[in-house]
């Protein structure tokens, strides 16, 4: 199983982390993260078999959304949004709000 995996820094203090496995040229895992300060902001995932974002606040709680795609279609929608919006939810993160 080819896995891919990468970092891309967009700020001093902000990453964004990308790593899934692609099978028979279907996306088996995924995970799309925004990192600042060390902490997970907001991320897109396939961990619990489902395709789904976890959004952060800076105290750490946690708010989860089940996306109704399949894993190609949320890594690629996941990807996309965050290197779009990056900076606004690294803004609104920082202020103590949810992304």
């Amino acid at each position: 199983m080819p896995k891919t995996e990468y970092k891309l820094s967009v700020a001093v203090d902000s990453e964004i982390l990308v790593r899934y496995t692609v099978e028979r040229g279907r996306v088996v895992e995924f995970m799309v993260e925004l990192v600042v300060r060390g902490k997970p902001v907001i991320r897109y995932d396939g961990a619990h078999g489902f395709a789904r974002i976890d959004r952060y606040n800076l105290a750490g709680r946690q708010r989860k959304e089940r996306l109704n795609v399949d894993f190609n279609t949320a890594l690629t929608v996941g990807e996309l949004d965050i290197k779009q919006h990056w900076a606004t939810y690294r803004e609104r993160f920082l202020k103590g709000e949810y992304p």
